[in-house]
C-alpha cells in the first residue's frame, strides 16, 4: 500500500502538468480571437499563458479589443474579447487574482478603489464577448472549436433598471437583463439560446 501512496505523489505533479498544458501560443491566440468579430481578429491584443502558467501578453494589438485564450487550468474552453476601455478594469481583477484574491474579495476592492477615483471605469458602455465550449469540440493543435456557445456583456457602470429600461432578470429566452443594477459592475447580460 505503501508503495502505491508513494507512486501516487511522484505521478500527481505530472498528472497536474498534463490536465494544464500550455498550449502554443499561435493556438492559444487562434482561439482567443475566436470571440472577435472575424474582421478585427489580426488586430485585437491577446493575453495568454507562457509556460509557467502565468498570464503574459502574447501579441500587442493594433484596434480597440483585447483578447483572452483559455486558461489550462480550468475545464472547458472559455475565451473572451473586450473593448480596450475596459482594461483598468479588467487588468485590475487579473492582479488581484494573481495575489490569491476570490471573487468576492475582487469585488470589494475594485467597488471601493471605483468610488475612491483610484480605479477607471468606462463613462460608456463597454462590451465584453465571451465564447464557450466542450473540450470535446475542441481542437488542441488548431485552436478551432465547434458548437461553441456566445454570451455577452455590455458593461455600463452603475446603471439600474430604471436607467436602461432592461429587466433585472430575464423572462424570455436570449433577452438582454441588468445585472449588478447600481453598482461599479452593473453589466446587461445577453445570453441567445442554445440551438
Amino acid at each position: 500500500m505503501k508503495t502505491f501512496q508513494v507512486l501516487l505523489l511522484l505521478l500527481f505533479p505530472t498528472l497536474i502538468n498534463a490536465q494544464t498544458k500550455v498550449l502554443p501560443v499561435e493556438v492559444q491566440i487562434k482561439t482567443a480571437t475566436l470571440a472577435a468579430p472575424e474582421e478585427l481578429r489580426s488586430g485585437v491584443m491577446v493575453y495568454g499563458y507562457n509556460d509557467k502558467g502565468e498570464m503574459v501578453v502574447l501579441r500587442e494589438g493594433t484596434n480597440h479589443l483585447v483578447c483572452l485564450a483559455d486558461d489550462p487550468g480550468k475545464e472547458g474552453i472559455n475565451v473572451s474579447c473586450y473593448s480596450k476601455k475596459l482594461e483598468p478594469f479588467m487588468a485590475r481583477g487579473r492582479e488581484l487574482s494573481a495575489e490569491g484574491k476570490g471573487e468576492m474579495e475582487k469585488r470589494v476592492t475594485r467597488k471601493n478603489e471605483a468610488e475612491a477615483g483610484t480605479l477607471t471605469l468606462t463613462d460608456t458602455p463597454g462590451m465584453t464577448t465571451i465564447l464557450t465550449g466542450s473540450e470535446e469540440n475542441y481542437n488542441s493543435e488548431t485552436g478551432e472549436l465547434t458548437d461553441g456557445h456566445f454570451r455577452y456583456v455590455i458593461y455600463i457602470p452603475y446603471a439600474t433598471a430604471e436607467s436602461t429600461g432592461l429587466p433585472e432578470k430575464p423572462f424570455a429566452p436570449g433577452m438582454p437583463w441588468i445585472m449588478d443594477p447600481g453598482t461599479h459592475r452593473a453589466h446587461i447580460m445577453i445570453t441567445p439560446p442554445k440551438n
